[in-house]
């Protein structure tokens, strides 16, 4: 087995950042939250550069694959494919929370001091409705999507503009021609903002360990393993889905986007992984246009790990409250979130927000965010990662019923190198 250096890097700097971390809060307990404040500039830097490639990358891609589709029966073809792919997945990672936290009862029998009834979270609990998310998708103007990383708004954008590029034909190949070579430019400078993945890496881990400490995993420890075992049985789920359609390839796309899985688990960001996950899914052999079309989408719509973490994380204060929901409610708050969750995109600590707005809807209450605050960075990583996972198995499966999906492609030589 080869591992990618780049791979092997982030797993030295997650065991070094555990190993600061930790040593920070035995050795020099005093200067631990500064340490943590401190060092997370490194983090931050790398999410900085991501943000500024992630637009422009967007939107190039995009345009280019839905120009490069020809028309619009083929567009609305592979886009009626693509979300129907995610209400699927959508439908099965709320079903799947609700089971494993109803089988599993991780709120029952809690041995943490609940939150007063009236205490506040500090998370906005407004409720996010369809009409609010059909505001939020359309921009006002795509310089102020692309200034603020409104990957939906840069999606519909892009939608627009690849369509119409497309009914033009030789009269707008110019500009798809200029927009696929800035496309491979954008792609090169990923490649460059990549090689500081492990210092951001290390410094997420570093923050997050001498911030909460390892005793955190010991005091949660029965909640986060229940939740990581229902995250574990969604993976085998949404590989098995992957499998009816892409054979036993889907272990070598396994293989494939290793590197953007750990990427985005160890920075808790699905976002950082986007550019290196568009990369994978071409040497994987889906089409480009295809690829660059789900994506992006996927990020809206196909948050598998974060829906997943709705159902699981409501039922669980629901029980630590000692609170019954009945079948009608359960299937109720399940039908919610359907809508609500599709409204995650682009706001920030999406998943507690979306929570915070359903327990208000089933007056359960919002102090019960309180219990999973503290955690909640360690939670992220499981979600970002199986959100990578989830929309890079939707682009494979589309690319096959499309007849797209091309041979693997081996990596360049340069990046590999034994563990």
């Amino acid at each position: 087995m080869k591992m990618n250096k780049l791979t092997v890097a982030i797993l030295i700097a997650m065991l070094l950042g555990i190993a600061t971390g930790q040593g920070y809060r035995l050795l020099a307990p005093a200067e631990a939250a500064d340490f943590a404040s401190n060092i997370t500039i490194l983090t931050d830097i790398f999410l900085r550069l991501i943000k500024m490639i992630i637009a422009p990358l967007v939107f190039t891609t995009l345009v280019v694959g839905i120009a490069k589709m020809g028309d619009t029966r083929t567009v609305g073809r592979i886009g009626a494919k693509t979300l129907g792919w995610f209400m699927l997945a959508s439908l099965m990672s709320l079903t799947l929370g609700l089971v494993m936290v109803t089988l599993l009862q991780p709120g029952v029998g809690l041995s943490l001091s609940l939150p007063d009834d009236t205490a506040t979270s500090g998370v906005a609990a407004g409720a996010i409705t369809l009409k609010d998310f059909v505001t939020h998708a359309i921009p006002k103007s795509v310089i102020e999507a692309m200034a603020t990383n409104e990957i939906l708004q840069i999606v519909v954008f892009s939608l627009f503009f690849g369509l119409a590029a497309a009914a033009l034909g030789d009269l707008a190949r110019p500009v798809v021609t200029l927009m696929a070579s800035t496309a491979e430019i954008m792609l090169k400078v990923t490649g460059y903002v990549m090689n500081f993945a492990p210092f951001a890496v290390f410094g997420a881990i570093a923050a997050m360990v001498a911030k909460e400490g390892l005793g955190i995993l010991v005091t949660y420890g029965s909640f986060m393993a229940q939740f990581y075992l229902a995250l574990a049985c969604l993976w085998l789920l949404l590989i098995l889905m992957g499998s009816l359609f892409i054979r036993r390839r889907v272990l070598t796309l396994l293989a494939m986007i290793r590197e953007p899985i750990l990427l985005a688990f160890s920075t808790a960001s699905s976002e950082a992984a986007y550019p290196k996950t568009l990369d994978r899914l071409e040497k994987f052999g889906c089409d480009k246009r295809i690829a660059s079309f789900v994506l992006p989408m996927g990020y809206s719509f196909n948050l598998d790990g974060s829906m997943m973490y709705c159902t699981f994380a409501v039922m669980f204060i629901a029980q630590a409250y000692g609170i019954e929901l009945s079948m009608a409610q359960q299937i109720t708050m399940l039908l919610l979130l359907m809508v609500t969750s599709k409204g995650m995109a682009g706001v920030p600590r999406a998943s507690l927000v979306v929570i915070a707005a359903t327990l208000n809807q089933f007056h359960i209450p919002e102090a019960g965010l309180l219990l999973l605050l503290g955690i909640d960075h360690f939670l992220d990583m499981g979600r970002s990662a199986t959100n990578v996972l989830g929309n890079a198995i939707a682009a494979s499966v589309v690319a096959k019923t499309e007849d797209s999906l091309g041979e693997t492609q081996p990596l360049d030589e340069g990046e590999l190198a034994k563990a």
